[in-house]
């Protein structure tokens, strides 16, 4: 039986490359995933290890600073002198680094990355572990001196004797650039620009006594663990102390978020390549027993039991899953070299010389492309078990056309009936994490029902969709539709195939699409003012932004923002964190707010507090309530919520529960914040456009902010969604991609199946062409079945994840109907390309020898 296997799988291994793509597709983006993630977070150990102090001294804040403030953290510089004399210390240093500064060159151009790393403002010292190595030009030696690394000096242009402009918190200042260090190790891709200490503590932090940490070196034969214990019983617990080990490890947890998104997206091309393909592994097994009934009847006749003819057919698909996870695991080191070369492109120097490939990637890759292909072909090596030795004496088809789908329609139509209830459920419940759940578990449920109940669908779907066909294509039209609807299995299975990503697409679009209208429909109600100037990666900018802005001829009111983490004791026991917001006196004229209980002028007074009237039902609070408030820099206060508003979620101009508070309040308790957003309304007797002039030509020397009105933010939040549709068409791409070669899979096999078939066609007068065009038709009427089943399941999809969205705010629904046709042409398409090579082999076949095939 072995012999036999291996024959018929070599006999068969053309039939079976198709099947081996969605394998090395599959294994591909796992094994490249995980090689990419793997050589990254290695480089990025080896740096943090190399780099970080023996323990380092910084200030504790626990609070969420996930939206910045434009605060920099900072201690007493004087703490190195006392750290200096603790036993076991052999050096310190004190760190002034601001990250996220923007530097220019003479032509206001920032010479930083423009991919999201950050530029990186640091005072210079020698130390064994600095990650760079001075390589031309001197130290800096005054306040107007700097160093800059040698990657951002090569791609900006930026020579020794060049000028820059940093633009710091404290206020611009101008740098000559007197030497170029180099990375001695992997560059993360941030720019550095160094100056000597006193000029970073007063520039950048804005005081000659403050530092942003203190790097401590430990004595010959003082372990970390021992230095960090000896430090703590000098200094208490008022800092945060870590050790190299714990400091690298903290470096590596903020870059995995990075790395996550990256290892996540090619996973789930990687889900999608494996979903797309076991539907076309299962078709390809199920075609090839049905035309192999008569040898495994003949094996059965020889002795063969069924288990041995089971296990037969497993082996075959074992073997295809080893060959294509050997092939796909050779695609994935490929996929992340490129990944690497990619980064360097963005700045982020990795050698592919230094790819990690660990045991756990090519066991993975195994168990994914082995698992996919034994699981997808195991219903089939059931059914290929089922053959009668009776069989080799007629050549009947296991997978026949008349076998009943009783038993399809009874648990497609429970799974269905499920999935709906959780569906509806999403719309039922006003919490948005269990709608969310719902929603998860629905979109498998209909799936799944789908997928099972498909071939139930393909009678009177296609029925409908090739109606046309006899009367524009006459006996050649009836022919393609009949061919279609002949085995309702194969053809629900290679539909199906195209069905997911379809059905993917059209839900993120409808999705994105009432996003879109959603937040435009909030930006016309919300937004007052005539302009907003914000950064463009909206972090804070520098106060002399908005000096520039209130200078500006014409500028009329103008209404700052900032926001402030914080910590707030709730009636109902709880400890919270949040984010709050602060504004100027008369927001009311440029961001429109609904209020439940009071207005602006109270929520805005000093010492008071406004949130979203939701967020202050669940945890108890109503107007009057006294809050304890702690503030960045452990600076506690007591404020009074002086107004409920009622801004649907999403609305308003709160963070997280709608906190929000007057901008006197919260530069009392955080005094060292930047501005987030300027509001600008123009004077009177001043054109908007004139305003707008006159605003870019104030703040050209500040590229990192810009000035946007009602419509720019419209833009960019369509830019923003695009982003995500971006992927999404990259996945439906993919699914595309297998569906075609399911599609070309099951028409080529099906032309081999019906051999003799197409033979007594072309010997009743059936012309070449007129064969070619049959084909095609039956391509196209099953790529145009699989479209309208995946965009009615998408559309169902996203309605119910417009619910979901419903619960923040974002209440718009549109149907993107421009994408939807684009679909459906796009699918005519595919099976029209899908059916290129089976109709043209089908054409060529000998009228003779295809008469006398068995």
């Amino acid at each position: 039986m072995l012999k036999a296997t291996l024959r018929s799988f070599l006999a068969h291994k053309g039939r079976l490359a198709l099947s081996a793509l969605a394998v090395i597709l599959s294994v591909a983006f796992v094994g490249g995933s995980l090689i990419f993630s793997d050589t990254v977070t290695r480089t990025f150990d080896r740096l943090f290890a190399s780099t970080a102090a023996d323990v380092t001294v910084a200030p504790k804040d626990d609070l969420d600073e996930s939206v910045p403030t434009g605060r920099t953290p900072t201690l007493p510089a004087e703490l190195a002198g006392r750290v200096a004399k603790v036993d076991g210390v052999a050096a310190t240093h004190v760190d002034a680094s601001v990250e996220n500064i923007t530097v220019v060159d003479r032509d206001n151009d920032p010479v930083g990355p423009t991919t999201g790393a950050p530029t990186i403002a640091v005072n210079w010292y020698e130390s064994d572990r600095s990650p760079v190595d001075l390589t031309s030009g001197r130290t800096p030696r005054g306040p107007g001196e700097a160093l800059i690394d040698a990657d951002t000096a090569d791609k900006k242009d930026v020579a020794i004797g060049d000028t820059l402009s940093v633009l710091a918190a404290p206020g611009s200042f101008k740098v000559r650039v007197v030497g170029i260090v180099t990375f001695t190790t992997t560059n993360p891709g941030a720019a550095l620009v160094f100056l000597d200490t006193p000029t970073a503590q007063t520039k950048l932090l804005g005081d000659k006594d403050a530092a942003t940490s203190i790097a401590v070196e430990a004595a010959p034969g003082v372990s970390d663990d021992d230095l960090k214990r000896r430090v703590a019983a000098e200094l208490g617990t008022t800092y945060d102390l870590r050790t190299a080990d714990e400091e690298a490890e903290s470096a590596a947890s903020e870059l995995g978020g990075f790395l996550d998104v990256i290892k996540y997206v090619m996973l789930g091309f990687a889900g999608v390549a494996v979903l797309v393909g076991i539907f076309l592994i299962v078709n390809t097994f199920s075609m090839l027993i049905a035309q192999r009934t008569r040898e495994l009847g003949l094996l059965r006749a020889l002795g063969a039991d069924r288990r041995q003819v089971r296990r037969s057919v497993l082996i075959e698909a074992v073997l295809l899953g080893v060959v294509g996870s050997t092939l796909g695991l050779a695609a994935g080191i490929g996929l992340a070299a490129g990944l690497i070369e990619l980064m360097g492109l963005f700045g982020m120097n990795l050698k592919s010389t230094e790819m990690v490939i660990g045991w756990v990637t090519p066991v993975v890759s195994y168990v994914v492309g082995v698992g996919v292909t034994f699981v997808a072909a195991y219903l089939p090596a059931r059914r290929a078990a089922q053959v009668s030795p009776m069989a080799a004496l007629a050549d009947a088809e296991i997978a026949g056309v008349g076998r009943p789908l009783r038993l399809r329609a009874i648990v497609g139509s429970v799974v269905a009936a499920a999935g709906a209830a959780a569906l509806a459920g999403c719309a039922a419940t006003s919490d948005t994490a269990t709608s969310a759940s719902l929603l998860g578990l629905g979109v498998v449920l209909s799936l799944v029902a789908t997928v099972v109940a498909g071939p139930l669908l393909v009678r009177p779907v296609i029925r409908v969709l090739g109606g046309a066909f006899p009367a524009l294509f006459g006996s050649v039209g009836r022919m393609s539709q009949r061919n279609a609807l002949r085995n309702p299995r194969r053809t629900g299975a290679t539909a199906a195939a195209l069905m997911v990503g379809l059905a993917l697409v059209g839900g993120l679009s409808v999705a994105s699409a009432s996003m879109t209208k959603s937040f435009d429909d909030q930006i016309d109600k919300t937004l007052g003012a005539d302009f907003v100037v914000q950064n463009n990666a909206f972090l804070p900018f520098p106060p002399e932004v908005t000096k520039k802005v209130q200078a500006t001829d014409g500028a009329g009111l103008v209404v700052r923002s900032r926001f402030t983490p914080l910590k707030l004791r709730m009636p109902d026991g709880r400890t919270v964190k949040s984010t709050a917001a602060g504004f100027g006196k008369q927001l009311d004229e440029v961001v429109k707010t609904t209020y439940a209980q009071g207005g602006s002028a109270r929520a805005l007074a000093p010492g008071r507090l406004a949130m979203d009237q939701d967020y202050a039902k669940d945890h108890d609070v109503r107007v009057g309530s006294v809050l304890p408030v702690e503030f960045p820099g452990k600076r506690k206060a007591e404020l009074t919520v002086a107004a409920l508003t009622d801004n649907d979620g999403a609305e308003g101009p709160g963070m997280q529960g709608g906190l929000f508070m007057g901008l006197d309040t919260l530069e009392k308790h955080v005094p060292d914040g930047q501005d987030s957003a300027v509001y600008v309304n123009a004077a009177p007797g001043t054109e908007a456009d004139a305003l707008r002039d006159r605003l870019d030509t104030a703040l050209d020397p500040y590229p990192q902010v810009q000035v946007r009105d009602q419509a720019d933010y419209k833009k960019l939040i369509r830019e923003q969604i695009a982003v995500m549709l971006y992927l999404v068409y990259a996945l439906l791409g993919l699914a595309i991609v297998i569906a075609v070669l399911g599609v070309v899979n099951t028409l080529a096999l099906s032309v081999v199946e019906r051999t003799r078939e197409i033979g007594l066609l072309r010997a009743i007068g059936l012309a070449r062409r007129q064969l070619r065009r049959m084909i095609r038709l039956e391509s196209v009427v099953i790529a145009v079945f699989g479209a309208v089943l995946g965009l009615a399941l998408g559309l169902v999809w996203g309605v119910s994840m417009q619910q979901v969205l419903e619960l923040q705010g974002l209440k718009a629904f549109a149907v993107p109907w421009p994408t939807i046709v684009a679909v459906v042409i796009g699918s005519v398409v595919v099976g029209i390309v899908a059916a290129l090579l089976p109709a043209l082999r089908a054409s060529r076949m000998n009228v003779l020898e295809a008469i006398a095939h068995e």
